[in-house]
């Protein structure tokens, strides 16, 4: 039987179509899909027939991909959302970490932005710190204070 080139269906490169997001598999309707089946089909040898069911297998084999495919950008984009909503509770807060210099830092959070790589904090001083960065959240209170108890009241005799 002949082979229908995944390369063919898919575009003519693999960069090609992770830059774009999109590939040429993905647009492929149903009506498409049943006409290269025929096409197939009807093109094939009448002394050496096709097996439909590969040529069926290798269709649903593809989908298949292009399912994990897709399902793995939806994941991607939930972990993404994720990260930033995380890195979001932490304004305010403080946390220390290791800058892309190597730096150690430590401060307040005062916004975070989103980035390619990820959720980043911007500390005081104009300092950026990557979330996946962070080694440690620190208590928020501010230097030389320290945490006051509750006033107790005096038992009733």
């Amino acid at each position: 039987m002949s082979q229908i080139s995944s390369s063919s269906l898919l575009g003519s490169s693999s960069s090609a179509a992770a830059s774009t997001g999109k590939n040429k598999f993905s647009e492929l309707s149903s009506e498409e899909f049943v006409r290269i089946m025929f096409t197939e089909l009807s093109n094939q040898d009448p002394l050496k027939p096709n097996d439909s069911n590969q040529l069926l297998e290798q269709m649903s084999n593809l989908r298949s991909i292009q399912s994990n495919i897709d399902l793995q950008t939806k994941l991607s984009d939930v972990v993404s959302q994720n990260q930033l909503s995380t890195a979001g509770a932490l304004l305010g807060k403080t946390v220390r970490g290791i800058t892309e210099e190597g730096e150690l830092v430590e401060g307040v959070v005062r916004s975070v932005s989103q980035t390619r790589d990820g959720p980043v904090f911007n500390l005081p001083n104009g300092v950026r710190l990557a979330f996946k960065q962070v080694s440690e959240m620190l208590d928020s209170i501010p230097p030389g204070t320290a945490p006051t108890a509750a006033p107790t009241t005096p038992a009733a005799p």
